[in-house]
């Protein structure tokens, strides 16, 4: 594991929607530079930023057309270098997203593997025969709607993509591919990023004789959904493959010199099969999806999530939302409601083994944009009538009250929703003790002062069924959430000598040894003799704060002053 990597906090930046300095609409790296001593002071220490390579933006991003480059409507080389500059002044590490599994049909190794069948990157791809009826080689689909093949009509073979037809994958029997990302991951290390969130982690590796998934269901693709269609097969043969594994114990080579994180988008749900990624010399970490996954009840909560920490420890990384998923107050009821939950369920997170992630607008209680029915930028929704895309995720961050609340000044690319108010904003709530902003930062200060919640001190469940869901970290801390099922507060006895640290909503108390915990809360308790250190004075802290208060209404550092 990275030395600077246990104990640590993240947050996700959707580039596109974080904050646009040029008002063309579209978020930018110079927008992203001025929110830097926001998120500095918010408490989170690693930043990871979606893709800003040059692209077609088919899959905003994800097809990439450059690996090493920055696509300008995103900045510059050197806006990306300084930003990252000026985030390890400010203690804070930066992660970019590495797409291993499939290019842009625009990228120039594409462009020439489908000009030739001996062309120099013909290889770089996956290229087959038609199956015995002329058609697709297997009967693989895509993730996001149709057949994982198109036809290539020039030279007479399909290529495979497991996304879009614009996304051909790569080859990865191909030795020269290997060598392609080594270059890729160590140019980047050496420019200073901290480490690579690496997309669809458990692919990039296929069965080698290309065979069938099994049918668990007859699709019917007029009616249904491209991932309900997905969901019809069994992935035995192109998701999950076993020598995905040696890929990244040779990234390891390349990263582990640099200190650098090798973090996996592993969507693979159950926790045994995680862990093989994340046990031993392959990944350093990975996103627990299973986290993005449960629903409001206790007992769900509990075994999904200890299943998880049994399996793997303080290698999962525990996502509260991301932009591919609804907003934890989303899924957790919607309006003022879910922000409360998903607040308590963050402070649970919080208190696990590993590393908790926050998505942009997470810290303010946000949950999913509420759009126009023909409102579709995402290419699910585009691509597949009928579809539910992932915009209502990915609208823009509310920094401040007005038209295009802080973000642009002119028209953002995807309406802010219809549920935005000036309430909702950076600025609405910076300062105000009761707010989804501030509670956040508190908590996450403290969660610095408590070794036993990085350290890897041992994780306990005393509480087996029920409603309440609790952990004791090392014997000095607990955490408990109460999800509730209509019966009211719960009351928790605890040993003498307990103080209450931190409470998700003021009707939490500790009184006479009793910790009150009314449903949707959660709250966090030093037990006897608990560890808790002086209050943070790190200098870059403080200095990030100063920059916050200092700052103009739209929370930005000056970009002149910017070293």
């Amino acid at each position: 594991m990275p030395s600077w990597w246990s104990g640590v906090v993240g947050y996700e930046i959707y580039v596109r929607s974080f904050a646009d300095t040029d008002g063309d609409g579209v978020g930018d790296l110079p927008g992203i530079r001025t929110k830097l001593p926001y998120l500095a002071d918010l408490g989170v220490d690693v930043i990871w930023l979606t893709p800003f390579y040059p692209s077609p933006q088919a899959d905003h991003g994800y097809d990439v057309a450059d690996y090493l480059d920055v696509d300008p409507r995103f900045g510059t080389l050197e806006d990306l270098l300084g930003l990252v500059a000026e985030a390890h002044g400010l203690g804070l590490r930066v992660v970019i997203d590495l797409v291993p599994n499939h290019t842009s049909d625009r990228h120039p190794w594409f462009l020439d593997a489908r000009s030739s069948r001996d062309a120099e990157h013909r290889d770089y791809y996956v290229w087959k025969d038609s199956g015995p009826d002329g058609g697709p080689p297997n009967n693989w689909v895509s993730h996001f709607g149709g057949p994982a093949w198109t036809y290539d009509e020039p030279t007479g073979q399909w290529y495979m993509h497991l996304f879009l037809p614009e996304q051909p994958d790569l080859n990865w029997d191909n030795p020269a591919v290997h060598e392609e990302f080594r270059r890729i991951l160590s140019t980047w290390f050496e420019r200073g990023v901290d480490g690579v969130r690496i997309d669809v982690a458990h692919s990039l590796v296929e069965d080698p004789s290309f065979r069938d998934n099994p049918l668990l269901d007859v699709p019917i693709e007029d009616t249904s959904s491209p991932q309900e269609i997905f969901d019809r097969f069994s992935h035995i043969h192109d998701l999950d493959q076993p020598g995905v594994l040696d890929i990244y114990r040779d990234w390891r080579r390349v990263a582990d010199p640099y200190d650098a994180v090798l973090l996996g988008e592993v969507f693979v749900l159950q926790p045994t099969k995680l862990a093989r990624y994340l046990q031993g010399d392959a990944l350093h970490a990975g996103f627990c999806f299973s986290a993005l996954k449960v629903t409001w009840d206790g007992d769900e909560i509990r075994h999904t999530l200890r299943a998880h920490v049994e399996a793997s420890g303080d290698a999962l990384t525990w996502p509260l939302s991301s932009h591919d998923d609804p907003h934890a107050a989303t899924r957790f009821g919607g309006g003022d409601l879910g922000a409360r939950r998903a607040l308590a369920y963050f402070t649970f997170l919080c208190a696990l083994p590993g590393v908790p992630f926050l998505f942009q607008g997470d810290e303010l209680g946000l949950d999913d944009g509420e759009l126009a029915s023909d409102i579709a930028e995402d290419p699910i929704a585009t691509r597949n009538p009928g579809a539910t895309g992932r915009d209502a995720v990915r609208t823009p961050m509310v920094w401040e009250p007005g038209p295009g609340f802080g973000f642009t000044t002119g028209t953002p690319w995807l309406p802010f929703g219809r549920n935005r108010e000036d309430r909702h904003t950076a600025t609405g709530q910076l300062g105000d003790p009761s707010s989804h902003l501030e509670q956040v930062r508190r908590l996450l200060t403290l969660r610095r002062r408590l070794p036993a919640l990085t350290d890897g001190s041992p994780t306990a469940w005393p509480i087996e069924d029920g409603p309440v869901v609790a952990v004791e970290r090392g014997g000095e801390l607990l955490v408990a959430l109460h999800v509730g099922d209509g019966g009211g507060s719960a009351e928790l006895e605890l040993p003498d000598g307990c103080e209450l640290l931190f409470a998700s909503a003021p009707q939490v108390a500790l009184l006479d040894g009793t910790l009150h915990l009314p449903e949707d809360t959660a709250a966090l308790v030093a037990l006897e003799d608990a560890r808790i250190l002086p209050e943070d004075d790190d200098e870059g802290l403080t200095a990030a704060r100063a920059a916050v208060d200092a700052a103009d209404p739209m929370l930005v550092a000056d970009p002149e002053e910017a070293p």
